[in-house]
């Protein structure tokens, strides 16, 4: 598009024509975006949609097929991210790219250009240089494993400043923050902006859009749909360019009435590394019909408490109720023998939950192989079931011979989640389940999981998007380094309060909000579990 001199000048990053495909599959098919110096740019889009390639490219990680990329007004082409970084392209990737062992000083000065062996006084007062002047705050003599996960992205923006850049594009920068880092990063961003830095974000965090960007642009199967400014737009209108159609962003939350208790933990405790606990004490109850969220920054148990209760992980101490009868120790098979109903949706959908070569019928028969009599396995029912879970779900598949490793995230995660609720669990244990899904696929799972709760499953929910957790959750159970520091009423918390107990500031009063009754109460003290009955506010 033609741009006058004076617009030109302040065009940081302008992509004409981009074109990129993977086969027969287009991932960005004649995309023009351009990015502002001083300016903090979003890309949204669906999953699919063509962000991750259209950046990677950008960053010198991918070859655009055609097309034409201008760096402050100047044509050029990157074969390398080294190249994108030496003309002041960097790129903060969703999952850290740090040494834990080595100190912030050392992650910083090793890659392009640094080394080991430099003048630590010098480069301490060139990082110090840069944090003042962008409002950074690390400690350069600090280990990378004894940092939060908001040092830890703090520590990745000063890397690629550190190395000059003036581009910076930040993938997915919130996803495991606590309310307080996040207003700390955007902080940080908005000084970047006045610093004349371009900005770009991917997100699929609506609000968060709407608060820090200037403009949005937004990709819809691998094209460009529209550029606007974040002033001139609301929600329902990127919703609608996002996905072709309108959508309510309301979350269902049926009426949990109060259940029998089926699952209690009793004073559980998991070694971690260093004489640390990656579970330590934890007790809690769930009862029939409940959405149990779980919050907390990352590495904080959320992982070693899913395993441990699936009999995935073993416990060192303490023990876990399931309809009565104890079944800490027991494997999963033991479980399943047992007559327990257990459905796990794991954090790592294909490296835990699904075979990736293998197609949705095999996928299923995995789960079911044990359960049907015989020497013979009979296919055919496995091949009817994965039809109707397609229909049902809605999974977009070529056909249930697919390998799951080529559908999308979002009809992966189906496809999970279909298997384990066909099994008709009375608990179901789902770990980020919408974890880089567009909106879509998250609402359809919502309303899957409420779908389950309102048959009477019991359903333990861990989230990263606090507000998620607030609208679809009964209770929220916050842990921090393995403890819990509150078990709160999702109707009456916020996600202040949420994150306050995130980082261990504070503590809830959990009298009134983790029993399920006196009743029940008075049945666990029968079974031998340690703990004072106290009754959920209504």
């Amino acid at each position: 598009m033609p741009m006058n001199d004076a617009a030109t000048e302040n065009i940081a990053i302008r992509m004409e024509n981009i074109s990129k495909a993977f086969g027969a599959v287009k991932a960005n098919e004649n995309v023009s975006f351009s990015a502002r110096a001083g300016e903090i740019h979003a890309l949204l889009g669906e999953n699919g949609a063509g962000k991750s390639t259209l950046m990677n490219m950008l960053s010198g990680i991918y070859l655009p097929d055609g097309g034409s990329i201008y760096v402050w007004g100047e044509k050029t082409s990157f074969a390398s991210p080294g190249e994108a970084i030496k003309r002041g392209i960097g790129m903060i990737h969703q999952h850290f790219k740090l040494v834990d062992a080595l100190t912030a000083r050392d992650n910083i000065i090793i890659g392009p250009g640094g080394g080991l062996f430099m003048n630590k006084k010098e480069l301490t007062k060139k990082i110090r240089a840069i944090s003042d002047r962008y409002g950074l705050d690390v400690n350069p003599d600090r280990k990378v494993y004894d940092m939060s996960v908001g040092e830890k992205q703090t520590l990745e923006i000063i890397k690629v400043l550190y190395r000059g850049a003036r581009i910076l594009i930040m993938d997915e920068p919130t996803a495991v923050l606590t309310p307080q880092e996040i207003t700390r990063l955007f902080q940080v961003t908005r000084n970047m902006r006045e610093q004349g830095c371009a900005i770009i974000i991917i997100t699929h965090k609506l609000n968060e859009v709407m608060e820090i960007s200037d403009r949005i642009t937004v990709l819809r199967k691998g094209a460009s749909v529209a550029t606007v400014e974040t002033a001139k737009t609301s929600v329902g209108p990127l919703i609608e360019m996002m996905v072709g159609k309108r959508m309510d962003l309301g979350i269902a939350r049926p009426s949990f009435q109060g259940g029998r208790v089926i699952l209690s933990l009793d004073n559980v405790t998991v070694a971690g590394g260093e004489k640390k606990s990656a579970l330590d004490g934890v007790s809690f109850d769930l009862s029939e019909g409940e959405i149990l969220g779980v919050a907390g920054v990352a590495g904080s148990g959320q992982k070693e408490l899913c395993e441990t209760i699936a009999g995935l992980a073993a416990a060192d101490k303490g023990r876990i109720f399931f309809d009565g009868g104890n079944i800490l120790g027991k494997s999963p098979r033991d479980i399943i023998k047992l007559g327990i109903r257990m459905g796990f949706i794991p954090e790592d959908r294909l490296g835990m939950g699904l075979v990736a070569s293998m197609d949705i019928v095999h996928n299923l028969v995995l789960k079911d192989y044990q359960q049907q009599p015989g020497f013979v396995l009979r296919r055919r029912p496995c091949v009817e079931k994965a039809h109707k879970i397609v229909r049902r779900l809605e999974i977009q598949t070529p056909d249930v011979s697919t390998p799951v490793r080529k559908l999308s995230g979002g009809n992966i995660q189906k496809v999970l989640l279909g298997r384990e609720m066909d099994s008709d669990p009375r608990v179901l244990i789902t770990a980020y389940p919408v974890r880089g899904l567009d909106i879509g696929a998250s609402y359809k799972i919502y309303d899957l999981l409420n779908e389950q709760k309102s048959k009477g499953v019991a359903i333990i929910f861990v989230g990263e998007d606090l507000d998620v957790l607030l609208a679809l959750c009964d209770r929220i159970l916050v842990l921090c380094g393995g403890k819990i520091t509150g078990v709160v009423n999702a109707r009456e918390t916020t996600k202040e309060e949420l994150g306050l107990m995130m980082t261990g500031a504070r503590q809830a009063a959990t009298g009134g909000a983790t029993g399920a009754g006196e009743a029940e109460a008075a049945g666990r003290e029968g079974r031998g579990v340690a703990g004072e009955s106290r009754r959920r506010p209504s």
